[in-house]
């Protein structure tokens, strides 16, 4: 084949001195660098893009971090209450005046004429009392008391007599001494028969067991044929006074500087739903007492309708003028070994632990004593992980709705 031939063909002729094999290593040479070009440009696209990769990563990574570590929290101010607070405290009724009925008169019950549950007046008769040795003293003191009175008439007559003849000097002055001396004896003996007479009066009377007082028989322990001794003790019944009534409460030392005398009190019981019964504070014990802590306060309550019964339970609600103390939500104290904490959101959104001094309780709020300023925010429902200097996030507080004017009676009543 000749050269034209391989020209045509694109065929390189074979040179006998070596320029082609010079020429096909000239080929690898640059096809050898293009390609190592290529992987170094592969390379530094890979390298390139990892590092912007891991740049984005670690801002999302820092993104996400910041975020998970701002908490979210329900917040709310401290309160300084204005209004009244009430005291709610358990109370027992006992009537204003309540004793028990005891026989002076020693005997047998003839009859009672009251039971339990019976209202009666001042002097009214509860029971008669069969009284036979009281009668028989009583015959018996009448006779003596007639005795002594006709030895004080003998013992006057003879007096007389011998007043008249010592005035003749028929009787020596010592026997008229002695005849004065026995009419002043039996006038003495007359008078101590008299009182005998009417002590014994006095306990027959007895045998009429009177209501000393108005209100209700709240017991009856004897009946009929029942033996009667004034010396046992035993009551025949029990009355009360239920109108007014006396409620007596037992008030923490803590709120006892609060309660002073003739201060309002509301009484409630749980059988009587949706009905109130006002009274007054009418004294207090004005000490605590050692083994409690608490004074001793009585209310004075009027129960014209009977309706209250002496020995309920019931409770007493005494409204108390606000002491000025700092009141927060129970929910927002800390237990934790360092004491009562307070967990308090800066104007940076950080927490701030406080220890706290609590004071009174009062159902959802409590008082707090020391530690905190009356501007302070607290965290609600703090977890047990919140620590000092966390950042939190918190809704603002959302304004106060402007208070709507009070209608006219007409259009409230339309």
């Amino acid at each position: 084949m000749s050269q034209e031939s391989h020209s045509q063909l694109a065929i390189h002729p074979i040179v006998d001195d070596g320029s082609h094999e010079l020429l096909k290593r000239r080929q690898v040479a640059r096809r050898t660098k293009i390609l190592a070009l290529i992987v170094l440009i592969v390379l530094a696209l890979g390298a390139a893009r990892t590092i912007v990769s891991r740049m984005l990563n670690g801002r999302t990574l820092e993104a996400d971090a910041t975020q998970l570590a701002t908490q979210y929290v329900k917040t709310a101010l401290v309160q300084t209450p204005d209004t009244v607070q009430t005291l709610v405290l358990p109370g027992t009724l006992q009537g204003f005046v309540q004793s028990p009925i005891s026989a002076r008169a020693g005997g047998y019950l003839r009859r009672w004429y009251k039971d339990i549950g019976s209202r009666v007046e001042k002097g009214d008769l509860l029971a008669d009392i069969e009284t036979p040795e009281i009668d028989q003293q009583l015959s018996q003191a009448v006779a003596a008391r007639q005795q002594a009175a006709a030895s004080l008439d003998l013992a006057k007559s003879s007096m007389v007599r011998w007043e008249a003849l010592r005035k003749r000097d028929a009787v020596s002055q010592q026997e008229l001494d002695e005849r004065r001396s026995a009419s002043a004896q039996a006038d003495s003996n007359l008078a101590a028969a008299e009182a005998n007479v009417e002590r014994l009066r006095q306990v027959s009377s007895f045998k009429r067991v009177v209501a000393p007082f108005a209100g209700v028989i709240t017991r009856r322990n004897v009946d009929v044929g029942d033996l009667i001794d004034p010396g046992a003790g035993r009551p025949l019944f029990t009355l009360a006074q239920t109108d007014p009534l006396r409620v007596y409460v037992n008030v923490p030392q803590s709120y006892a500087q609060m309660v002073k005398p003739g201060q309002e009190a509301i009484v409630t019981q749980s059988e009587l739903r949706g009905r109130k019964f006002q009274g007054k504070v009418a004294r207090t014990a004005a000490s605590i007492d050692i083994a409690t802590r608490t004074m001793q306060i009585e209310v004075a309550l009027p129960n014209p309708e009977g309706v209250l019964m002496p020995g309920s339970y019931v409770q007493v609600s005494l409204p108390l003028k606000p002491s000025g103390a700092l009141v927060i939500p129970n929910n927002a104290l800390l237990f934790r070994k360092e004491g009562s904490l307070v967990a308090v959101v800066d104007a940076q959104s950080k927490i701030h632990l406080k220890p706290v001094q609590i004071g009174r309780y009062f159902g959802e709020t409590v008082e707090i004593l020391d530690g905190l300023a009356a501007s302070d925010r607290l965290v609600l429902n703090p977890s047990d992980s919140l620590a000092e200097g966390d950042s939190v996030k918190y809704e603002p507080d959302a304004p106060a709705a402007p208070a709507t004017p009070a209608k006219p009676a007409a259009q409230a009543a339309s």
